[in-house]
């Protein structure tokens, strides 16, 4: 057997394989509610074959939500969507379902990216962002506003309602959302918090109001159930977060119980200058945290679509757990096709046996 398609323990959770589908905005939710859409969607990455899926970042008040088609956990409605989506695939798959709770901070009050992906006009129900400081993503997006203690109460107080709202619809595990340049990642940053007082400054400071959220989440979410966190390695741009601010930021998570942790990258600064996006481009960072923090889980992504190159990753020790989200969006069937490709079962539900790969004339053969 290869070491991505063995079993892993994620704190209470354990695995059938070390393929995660990551969370991946859909942009297609009423009133932060799913739809339909998301029906189909969850249901077919639930048979995917991965070990773990992960539902898109949900806001956790509707000031946090990117967009307004986002889905979102702050009232009844969204919980009892989510409640019956999930009762739906128990019916037929038992992979961990995970939801990415979130705040998109100045990042918030946007259209979709199909629909511009601009800052809203107040035509069209543009609201109130808040940020660490009150400077815009870009110049032509909302100044947010600087965020008072109490929109930080406030903010918490969110997050652990998610929580709990996310533990009764059923979710097997929650990741918090630091990254991407979203709220959290805007404190983190020098580059986006330029405040003066206690959550300002040095790195201690910046991390202060994400810690306490993480903290927060990991006070009302059930220690039976995986929690986890993403953030960010780099901001691309120099003067940014610091590898050794990120390596630090993985041991606190993990030392508060954080069950893994999820190394991305970019998303904060408008005119960042990011690499080509070439195969496992973000693994730098994830190798640097592992290192940190050895006894941690920790989860590699972007652009990891070769199954041999997910196995070098894993059996190296870079990484203990491998995400993918577009090469799922292209072929739901991805990780069953890796397992293949590795020598290992392929796992079809037993509706699709007939249609493994064993089962197809000449597969496998010279030329085929």
């Amino acid at each position: 057997m290869s070491l991505l398609f063995s079993p892993r323990a994620v704190g209470p959770l354990t695995l059938k394989n070390r393929v995660v589908i990551a969370p991946m905005c859909q942009y297609s939710a009423i009133d932060g509610v799913p739809q339909p859409w998301h029906v189909q969607h969850l249901g077919k990455l639930a048979i995917s074959g991965a070990g773990l899926v992960i539902v898109e970042a949900t806001g956790v008040e509707a000031a946090g939500r990117i967009t307004p088609d986002d889905t979102g956990l702050w009232n009844d409605a969204q919980e009892a969507a989510f409640a019956q989506i999930i009762t739906d695939i128990r019916t037929y798959s038992d992979t961990p379902i995970g939801v990415q709770l979130g705040h998109a901070g100045r990042k918030a009050s946007t259209s979709a990216p199909w629909k511009g992906g601009r800052a809203l006009g107040a035509d069209e129900g543009a609201w109130e962002t808040f940020s660490a400081s009150a400077e815009p993503f870009k110049d032509d997006w909302h100044t947010p506003t600087a965020m008072t203690q109490g929109d930080m109460d406030r903010v918490v107080a969110a997050f652990e309602d998610a929580a709990r709202r996310a533990d009764r619809a059923g979710f097997d595990l929650v990741e918090l959302h630091a990254a991407h340049g979203y709220l959290l990642t805007q404190f983190l940053s020098p580059l986006s918090n330029h405040r003066t007082d206690n959550f300002g400054g040095g790195f201690e400071n910046r991390a202060r109001f994400p810690l306490r959220v993480a903290q927060g989440l990991r006070d009302v979410w059930p220690r039976a159930k995986a929690l986890g966190v993403r953030f960010n390695g780099s901001d691309w741009v120099e003067g940014g977060i610091a590898l050794d601010e990120v390596t630090a930021l993985g041991q606190a998570l993990h030392d508060m119980g954080y069950d893994y942790l999820h190394l991305t990258s970019g998303g904060n600064v408008a005119r960042a200058d990011i690499p080509g996006a070439e195969p496992g481009y973000q693994l730098r960072f994830a190798q640097a945290v592992k290192a940190a923090t050895p006894d941690a889980n920790v989860m590699a992504v972007g652009m990891i679509f070769d199954p041999q190159k997910a196995e070098g990753i894993v059996a190296s020790g870079q990484a203990d757990l491998i995400a993918i989200a577009r090469a799922a969006l292209d072929d739901p069937n991805w990780a069953h096709h890796a397992a293949v490709a590795l020598g290992d079962d392929e796992g079809l539900p037993p509706q699709y046996e007939r249609a493994g790969k064993k089962y197809w004339p000449g597969y496998g053969k010279a030329g085929a």
